[in-house]
């Protein structure tokens, strides 16, 4: 037996029976030979990891825009945080910690400069509309190295899912489904504390009696209750009043700082930046990357132009809108 199929007769012994073995994975839409060393769900995540839409993700906002800052979350440290927490229940519940994680890291990769700004503009102007879970598994299945990553239909599956309106197929899909949602509210809130926007008395003191007065304590609650109430169970939920607690934080969020509030002021210039991008690559396709360019015989002009400017981190948005409208100073 190589090390692999010692890892996958462990995994037999020592997961619970609701968890998702990589020996019985449904496989990869192009089959390939196996790995002597790790099993498939680990391979996934390898290869996220060394993914280049994995690496730009470090300069993608994931609340506020281009935050003078090094403390501030970005979306690749939002995607740590999501990855640490949904490997912590994970193991508690003897779930597979590989496909929980390879989930976890690949479910944000087709977000777009700016955050859920730009996904908001891109959905509105392009005919398709847009939706960051779906353009994430479309960066694993076609963009990322020009063919896609290839990954096993699980960890697709979750990627696909991960967003509260869809169920994913694996109890470690729904882990990370839930993984997200406590990780953004709570470094959300860390981050709007740091920023000034929000003031430790202006949080709901009924969430707080809840879920506890710290960033961590928070965070714990929340992690420790959805394990004690799904241990055993082929479901991964909260107690009620938890949910509660939890659902009633997000909302106060949306209300204080995701809408309208002082961390959302440059929105608008995000916004016409992506809407001119877009627009300009429409008429000069030409001028976008070869390796992209190239692609044009096989999907439709805005479809390209779409996945091109969701790749882009914010930075390589803004450096790209200048070059292309901001006038050189002229050099003597």
């Amino acid at each position: 037996m190589n090390i692999r199929e010692v890892t996958e007769g462990l995994e037999m012994q020592i997961l619970s029976p609701f968890a998702a073995l990589s020996s019985k994975t449904k496989g990869r839409a192009i089959e390939e030979e196996k790995c002597d060393i790790r099993t498939d769900y680990q391979r996934d995540r390898d290869r996220i990891i060394h993914s280049k839409a994995f690496r730009r993700l470090k300069h993608k906002t994931q609340v506020f825009i281009a935050p003078e800052g090094d403390h501030y979350r970005t979306r690749l440290t939002h995607t740590l945080e999501v990855a640490q927490i949904a490997r912590t229940i994970a193991r508690a519940l003897r779930l597979n910690e590989d496909l929980t994680e390879a989930i976890a890291l690949g479910h944000d990769l087709g977000h777009t400069p700016f955050g859920h700004a730009g996904e908001k503009v891109l959905n509105e102007i392009h005919p398709e509309g847009f939706k960051h879970n779906e353009q994430s598994l479309r960066v694993v299945d076609l963009l990322e190295g020009g063919s896609g990553l290839n990954l096993t239909y699980e960890v697709r599956d979750g990627i696909l899912k991960h967003t509260k309106k869809d169920t994913p197929l694996t109890l470690e899909g729904r882990v990370v489904n839930l993984s997200d949602r406590i990780a953004y509210i709570n470094h959300d809130i860390d981050d709007a504390l740091r920023g000034g926007i929000l003031c430790i008395e202006e949080i709901p003191e009924s969430c707080l009696q809840v879920l506890g007065h710290t960033h961590k304590s928070r965070i714990n609650r929340m992690i420790t209750d959805i394990i004690m109430e799904s241990i055993g169970k082929d479901e991964i939920i909260m107690s009620s009043q938890v949910k509660q607690a939890t659902d009633d934080l997000r909302s106060f969020m949306f209300e204080n700082v995701y809408i309208g509030s002082q961390a959302k002021g440059e929105e608008q210039k995000a916004k016409h930046i992506i809407c001119e991008l877009y627009q300009y690559f429409i008429q000069y396709p030409e001028k976008m990357p070869s390796e992209t360019f190239k692609r044009m015989e096989q999907v439709d002009m805005s479809r390209l132009v779409c996945d091109y400017i969701a790749g882009m981190s914010d930075r390589y948005a803004i450096n790209t809108f200048k070059s292309l409208f901001i006038p050189n100073s002229w050099q003597f």
